[in-house]
């Protein structure tokens, strides 16, 4: 998902350059929210492992 976010801020910088502000400020705002998206699925993850805690061994 992080991959998915910088390649939609790399499109947006591209866009920004070759002159596309409409487009440029869409990819941005979908960037923004697949990397807030994925701070929240990180860290939901993480409380998760936390709360399980460690397995026994077999």
């Amino acid at each position: 998902m992080l991959g998915w976010a910088i390649f939609c801020l790399v499109l947006a910088l591209l866009a920004a350059v070759l002159g596309f502000g409409g487009l440029a400020g869409t990819f941005v705002g979908i960037a923004k929210i697949l990397f807030f998206v994925f701070i929240v699925l990180f860290l939901v993850s993480l409380l998760v492992n936390a709360l399980r805690g460690r397995r026994p061994p077999i």
